[in-house]
């Protein structure tokens, strides 16, 4: 498949791009979007990139990107933009500023048909802690994730990260960003829930770390819940390093539907490892619905053999409100 071939070749340049960033800068190279989620340089540098490899390779195939370059346009953001031709130089990958805004733009397109959908750097708060993020690519077609490609450079930590991806209906695999053999991935078989892992979200906005924490006990899990940024949380679970990947809707924000490039390309890995990934209500994600996921409600992800039962779990609790 040359669409894998490619999304891994821009998604493994984007690690080390992202990488050496993240290695190197501070906070002050950041913006703050409308919803007040930050935007870094490595979010602009990454979209650029990726999405000029994607366009030369397949220009009718259009991206449904996180990032636009508005911003970036401003006068008083020049120095950003400064920035970010300094590290994609330094990461051998040369665009000239008007070519970064425009390459950034590529991802503007909106979801219809076949396209690709990216989220450049997953994570941006984890990102600018240094610690976990991810960036990650995929390919939808007619509602249906094709092809999921997950970079994660601190996974584990200090080793250069780990590159995962799936295609439908040939399962799921992974290799050591610097170098390796790949190999298949299996979500776990655990049945007994007191010896099974919980990741969620780092950020308390993000969910209902509550419900979440009472759910964990509910099922007799013996450890609480382990926070961390991004799809990564995908990519442990789909490796059988987790079992559990839980994201209530936070009461504060009921109505909050989540964006289709934070779940295509993890969502297809760990189902393809073996595992299943639902909204919170048992609903299959809906992927064309447009930009987000408007028919579900919330994410459960898990090792599959647990789901049933937290799927009980949480309509238990919805009719105890």
């Amino acid at each position: 498949m040359l669409q894998k071939e490619i999304g891994l070749q821009a998604v493994g340049a984007a690690m080390n791009l992202a990488a050496t960033i993240q290695n190197e800068m501070t906070g002050k190279y950041t913006l703050t979007k409308t919803d007040r989620s930050p935007v870094s340089i490595a979010d602009f540098a990454v979209q650029a990139l990726i999405c000029k490899i994607l366009s030369s390779h397949f220009p009718g195939i259009p991206i449904v990107g996180e990032e636009d370059s508005l911003a970036l346009r401003q006068p008083e953001n020049r120095e950003l933009l400064a920035k970010i031709i300094h590290y994609l130089k330094k990461c051998d990958a040369p665009l000239e500023e008007k070519e970064i805004c425009e390459c950034i733009d590529l991802g503007g397109a909106e979801p219809n048909g076949t396209f690709w959908t990216l989220d450049p750097i997953d994570g941006t708060k984890g990102f600018l802690r240094g610690e976990q993020f991810a960036i990650a690519l995929a390919l939808v077609q007619d509602g249906q994730v094709r092809l999921g490609i997950l970079g994660c450079p601190n996974l584990p930590p200090a080793t250069g990260g780990t590159l995962f991806w799936a295609i439908q209906g040939q399962g799921g695999w992974k290799i050591p960003a610097a170098g390796g053999s790949a190999e298949p991935i299996r979500a776990s078989v655990k049945t007994d829930p007191t010896r099974m892992k919980f990741v969620e979200s780092y950020e308390s906005s993000h969910s209902d770390k509550d419900t979440q924490l009472e759910i964990s006990r509910l099922l007799q899990i013996s450890n609480p819940p382990e926070q961390m940024d991004s799809q990564v949380k995908y990519g442990i679970v789909a490796s059988g390093d987790a079992d559990i990947y839980l994201r209530i809707p936070n009461p504060a924000t009921p109505d909050y539907r989540e964006k289709i490039w934070d779940h295509a390309a993890g969502s297809l890995i760990v189902e393809e490892a073996g595992g299943w990934v639902s909204d919170i209500d048992g609903k299959k994600l809906d992927f064309a619905a447009g930009k987000t996921l408007r028919n579900n409600r919330g994410i459960l992800a898990s090792n599959g053999r647990i789901h049933s039962r937290v799927l009980e779990v949480i309509a238990d609790l919805d009719g105890r409100k």
